[in-house]
């Protein structure tokens, strides 16, 4: 395990078994947005890393080949032109690995891979060729793709049904921090919980490294919430308005369902979702709900005694949003509030809409009701 990587041991133990597999790797890293799938990389293989790169948001081929290039110059000085294409970037690639010998095992990186697949650019024919006609042959060669686009990730790479098809060796879907990850992650910023608000923070914010760690330590739990969701100024105050969309291709379809779901907290059918949606209950609904689920954002169960086809869908547990809330969270004592957290935040934003219901613990204070 690495010292500096906290919790992740399941998927450390998955990253240790592939280093040292003896053959060549294709692996995809999948998971929502913030949940740490770059840090784990880098982290994990900071030594063993002889190539990483990442896509650039909203550029075009040339943009995106340039990036590759100079990134390339920078590990390589023989690297000397822009490469007309994906075919040209992936083969001056191979002509720097061929070059590194003596490195047993060689890490690639390649972090946000839907931003270089840009229209007309051929980039996923370029990386079949990459890794069908040289990469597989080996042995040394450890290719590690990532991505938060949900639904590229699960169409072009996991469930592509050309070139690529069944050539990934390791799919690994990283969840947000467990209760006790979380716990951990927040002691090394010097922040104790009790266990009572630790619970109460995970509703809210969920396990998600990146929102844990723009808490300030000297900051109460209350404050700290009011700080970064309810200020206009705040650093989660419109997070959904980005959120969704880079997940998700048509991610009005997806807030959709997830909304609907919210409205029946024990779960609905998939004939009830398509029903209540509007959708057909086909192939999108069916893409649409697997996605959720590989993110987090929802569930699906079978209760004792029925069928599969009877499974029900039910939206995540943990969720944080304020609405458009003029009553901010209280920075001093005890309060008993209900807040529908979300419009703004969660299914507007980051998982399901759930209601928080924060219990009565000094009733000497007012009640804040349901905004």
């Amino acid at each position: 395990m690495k010292n500096n990587i906290i919790g992740r041991k399941s998927e450390q133990d998955t990253l240790a078994r592939i280093y040292e597999s003896g053959q060549s790797e294709f692996v995809a890293v999948c998971g929502r947005r913030r949940v740490g799938k770059t840090f784990l990389v880098r982290e994990y293989f900071e030594q063993e890393m002889v190539f990483q790169t990442s896509g650039l948001a909203g550029g075009n081929t040339q943009e995106q080949l340039k990036n590759f290039f100079y990134t390339l110059r920078r590990y390589d000085r023989n690297a000397t032109s822009v490469p007309h294409d994906w075919l040209d970037a992936f083969e001056m690639l191979i002509t720097y690995l061929d070059s590194l010998n003596g490195i047993e095992r060689k890490v690639v990186f390649l972090d946000e891979l839907p931003w270089m697949d840009t229209a007309g650019s051929n980039f996923i024919s370029a990386l079949e060729h990459f890794w069908n006609g040289w990469a597989s042959a080996r042995r040394d060669i450890v290719l590690i793709v990532c991505g938060s686009a949900t639904s590229w990730m699960m169409d072009k790479l996991i469930n592509n049904h050309g070139g690529l098809y069944g050539r990934l060796t390791h799919r690994l879907f990283l969840q947000p921090f467990s209760l006790g990850e979380s716990e951990a992650f927040l002691k090394t910023k010097g922040m104790m919980l009790s266990r009572y608000e630790l619970a109460e923070l995970y509703m809210i914010l969920g396990g998600i490294p990146y929102y844990l760690n723009l808490l300030d330590e000297r900051l109460s739990l209350a404050q700290n919430i009011d700080r970064l969701l309810f200020s206009p100024n705040g650093q989660l105050y419109n997070e959904f308005s980005i959120l969704y969309r880079s997940l998700f291709k048509d991610s009005e379809a997806y807030v959709k369902v997830v909304e609907c779901l919210n409205e029946r907290g024990y779960g609905m059918m998939r004939s009830e979702i398509a029903d209540a949606t509007g959708m057909k209950s086909g192939k999108s609904l069916t893409t649409i709900l697997d996605n959720l689920e590989s993110c987090g954002f929802i569930r699906k169960y079978v209760n004792y005694g029925c069928s599969t086809r009877k499974a029900l869908y039910q939206s995540g547990l943990a969720c944080f949003h304020a609405s458009h809330a003029t009553v901010p969270f209280s920075t001093s004592g005890f309060i008993s509030l209900k807040i529908e957290l979300i419009r703004r935040f969660s299914l507007e934003n980051a998982y399901a809409l759930v209601v928080l219901e924060y219990a009565a613990m000094n009733e000497r204070h007012s009640i804040i009701t349901e905004i």
